[in-house]
């Protein structure tokens, strides 16, 4: 019977649940496109590291802008490679510790010119805190570590920008610095990343040792990585970091640190609060959506019961028990939400296709969400035409039969 009176009055239900299946749109979509972000960010933030300290000059956490005070860091040494050995020796909670040097230039091959690639030279353990995924050919052995040979793995799109496909890089002598080097592996496509990180499509990867020789490793952006062991957490291991790096400094007790340790669940860990301050704003966005959606179906509810009163003054006279009556009328309100709930997650569907072709990773609505926007459809139903139904129920069955 509820689902024939909606259907009898298209217009009016389509009117009274609009209400609904807005506010579903706006806090579902809002939720699947926070999360599908977030969930992107935290993935490339947990590319940088799991469980990883960046030992640099720079505090990273600091940002920028004119309030960022570059003064305080500007004279701080720069790390340097033969700490390595030291961080590794002295510091217990650490697992792999690797250095880096980076800089961007550009690449030849027989005239072909690449600008604006990143060149990094790294040390043997750089792929035990940072994997780095091939799709052709091999990555560095030991003993090209160790010799400082001039084998290289590039990214993606730097092997198709100069090969045209990068299936066929191996083996190929590429320029850069004025140094040859042999392509020994193609780095596996990553995408646009939001945060920058490494952006290995756009770089190639060198062993430290002959890095050096292209580059001034003071002035090369260098940095130090060390990964704790599988049972110490980040904390820990940064509290071990700054006694061991103030020793390697020589730095008295009454002297500050003149280094930054820069913990990468820390930016995870800003990341999940700034997004939680976006779903707020989601959720109270949708909040007066559905309390304006909530009045129209307790509106059309009202506008039901007194169209149905001969017809609920019959039922009772029959014995239709109050709670009969209340039940129809809760049921045929919160079927009314559910409806508009479907018709906006179906709207939100729609949003996470083109927004997924429009943007660098997927976008998609998850079980949960989906659950949730039928169980907020149920109880706003409930809450909507709990009145009207009460009102329904306590209708005197002679009076409601006499009404017209």
């Amino acid at each position: 019977m509820a689902l024939q009176e909606l259907w009898k009055n298209k217009l009016r239900t389509f009117l009274s649940l609009f209400g609904i299946t807005i506010g579903i749109f706006c806090i579902i979509g809002v939720l699947a496109t926070v999360n599908s972000l977030e969930r992107n960010i935290q993935n490339e933030v947990r590319s940088l590291g799991t469980n990883t300290i960046y030992v640099d000059k720079w505090d990273y956490s600091s940002g920028g802008g004119p309030d960022y005070p570059w003064w305080k860091f500007v004279n701080r040494p720069v790390p340097k490679q033969s700490e390595v050995k030291f961080i590794k020796e002295r510091t217990r909670s650490a697992k792999y510790v690797a250095f880096r040097i980076k800089v961007t230039g550009q690449v030849d091959y027989k005239g072909n010119v690449l600008s604006n690639v990143n060149m990094y030279g790294i040390s043997e353990d750089f792929n035990k805190i940072q994997p780095i995924e091939l799709t052709n050919g091999r990555y560095m052995s030991a003993a090209e570590f160790d010799r400082g040979s001039n084998a290289v793995v590039i990214g993606f799109d730097v092997a198709e920008k100069l090969f045209g496909t990068a299936g066929i890089a191996m083996g190929k002598e590429v320029s850069a610095k004025g140094k040859k080097i042999r392509i020994i592996g193609v780095i596996k496509k990553q995408g646009k990343q939001m945060i920058g990180g490494w952006d290995f499509d756009q770089s190639m990867v060198l062993p430290y040792q002959f890095a050096r020789s292209m580059m001034n490793e003071q002035k090369a952006d260098p940095l130090i990585m060390v990964q704790g062991q599988d049972n110490i957490s980040s904390k820990a291991l940064k509290d071990e970091l700054v006694g061991t790096i103030r020793a390697i400094h020589k730095l008295t007790p009454t002297k500050e640190d003149d280094f930054a340790l820069n913990d990468i669940n820390d930016f995870s860990d800003t990341i999940s609060s700034l997004f939680a301050g976006v779903n707020l704003g989601g959720w109270a966005i949708a909040a007066l959506s559905l309390i304006v959606g909530m009045f129209g179906v307790a509106n059309i509810m009202f506008v039901t019961v007194r169209e149905r009163t001969s017809q609920i003054g019959l039922k009772k006279a029959v014995g239709a028990k109050r709670r009969v009556i209340l039940a129809e009328f809760l049921l045929e309100s919160a079927f009314l939400c559910i409806i508009g709930g479907l018709i906006g997650l179906t709207l939100v569907f729609g949003l996470t296709q083109i927004l997924s072709k429009a943007l660098s990773f997927p976008v998609f609505i998850s079980t949960g969400y989906m659950a949730l926007a039928i169980i907020i459809c149920i109880v706003v139903g409930i809450l909507a035409g709990f009145i009207p139904a009460l009102q329904a129920a306590k209708m005197d069955p002679v009076e409601a039969i006499r009404s017209k």
